[in-house]
């Protein structure tokens, strides 16, 4: 096992770098200044309300606007004491929002009414009734223990989502956990009634403890920092939530050499910068990113040269494009619409053996990933949500 979640100090960031199979596979940059907003929860003010696009824009901090979405199934609370009981949100209204997604470009953040509060093996959910169980979990026996505990703490204000973490985690560590959430949440709702606009109800934890949670702790086989301070609030941090991955957790020893060059993160960077990324075969891809969406090109390069069966050699090269591609939309952090150009092939078979490589390899991103299909023109289409900045627009830069 060689999953390692690395943490370290370059320049003014923080970064939170994921490694699988010994190569990185995803990279997360913070300010060091530990400002941030994504997954606070705030009391927002209604400023505009746009009909033809069922949309608010809600001022959640003193100068900064919003998109809130009302395609909701409840209407969000409000902080006057009607709790659920207005069933419209109107300009002026104050309720509660939480950040969904970071602004992105000309783009405002995204806020929603539905809170979303997680853990490392639940996530409570302000939709209530709600009971899911993580998709990545398939046995049967689990999905109907976790979906007997999760009905025993469901109301009409909020549900649970069981995550991938707790297939494998004792029932009373669960449930300690719920119950803290529980507790959070009822904290915020009742704070928040008696807060003005623009107070912040919630901090969401810091982006590279948020990593932590996320991580599956089923994979991840240590936890490593050669900072003192991180190191310090990582403890301090899974010691309150009675988080096992504190027996993961390790120091540094710089006598093993510099964190950034034994696992080559600035190199990493560096290369996910740059559009082309050559293939061992010889053949490379070209990422672009653009306005409306990513553009990646699979390429021949040096891999044909000499072939004598290309059909043979095209689908050598799509099936090694197609697991780079999974890695290189992990590390780069791109998301929404990806457009695929493959090497033209002349079997239907290779084309659906292609397909099913891609989904295989897109499943392991942590990130919600679909692989929609391929166009009669030969181009396959894949989503991926957007969260944050992908890693061009995260501050990072090299001569």
């Amino acid at each position: 096992m060689s999953d390692k979640l690395l943490i370290t100090k370059m320049d003014s960031k923080i970064l939170t770098v994921r490694t699988a199979d010994l190569r990185i596979v995803q990279i997360q940059a913070e300010d060091d200044c530990g400002e941030q907003i994504l997954g606070n929860i705030y009391v927002g003010k209604v400023k505009n309300i746009v009909k033809n696009i069922n949309a608010a824009f809600v001022e959640f901090q003193k100068g900064q606007i919003g998109y809130l979405s009302l395609d909701m199934k409840k209407c969000p609370i409000h902080t006057d004491g009607a709790h659920y009981q207005k069933e419209r949100v109107l300009i002026g209204d104050e309720i509660i929002v939480q950040v969904e997604r970071e602004a992105i470009k000309s783009k405002p953040p995204t806020l929603t009414g539905c809170l979303n509060i997680s853990g490392t093996y639940a996530v409570l959910t302000t939709e209530g009734g709600r009971r899911s169980i993580s998709s990545k979990i398939y046995d049967k026996d689990t999905k109907t223990r976790l979906g007997q505990l999760l009905d025993k703490y469901i109301t009409d204000d909020y549900g649970f989502i069981a995550r991938t973490n707790s297939a494998h985690a004792d029932v009373k560590d669960i449930s300690y956990e719920i119950e803290m959430l529980i507790k959070k949440y009822t904290e915020i709702v009742n704070y928040g009634k008696h807060k003005t606009a623009f107070s912040c109800l919630y901090s969401a934890p810091l982006g590279y403890l948020k990593s932590i949670i996320d991580s599956y702790d089923n994979s991840l086989e240590n936890i490593i920092t050669d900072d003192e301070k991180i190191y310090n609030n990582i403890k301090i941090f899974l010691e309150e939530r009675k988080n096992p991955a504190l027996n993961k957790l390790v120091m540094w020893d710089i006598n093993h050499g510099k964190l950034d060059a034994i696992y080559n993160i600035s190199k990493t960077i560096e290369h996910a910068l740059m559009p082309k990324v050559w293939l061992k075969s010889g053949a490379y891809i070209i990422i672009q990113p653009t306005e409306a969406l990513v553009a990646i090109d699979v390429n021949t390069g040096k891999a044909i040269s000499k072939k004598k069966d290309v059909q043979k050699t095209f689908l050598k090269v799509n099936m090694e494009a197609a697991k780079e591609i999974a890695v290189q939309l992990r590390l780069r952090n791109l998301s929404g619409m990806i457009l695929i150009d493959f090497i033209d092939m002349d079997s239907e078979e290779s084309n659906l053996q292609l397909m099913e490589c891609l989904k295989y390899e897109l499943s392991k991103d942590n990130i919600q990933t679909t692989l929609v299909d391929m166009t009669k023109l030969g181009l396959v289409e894949v989503t991926r949500k957007k969260v944050r900045k992908p890693l061009y627009m995260q501050g990072l830069k090299f001569n």
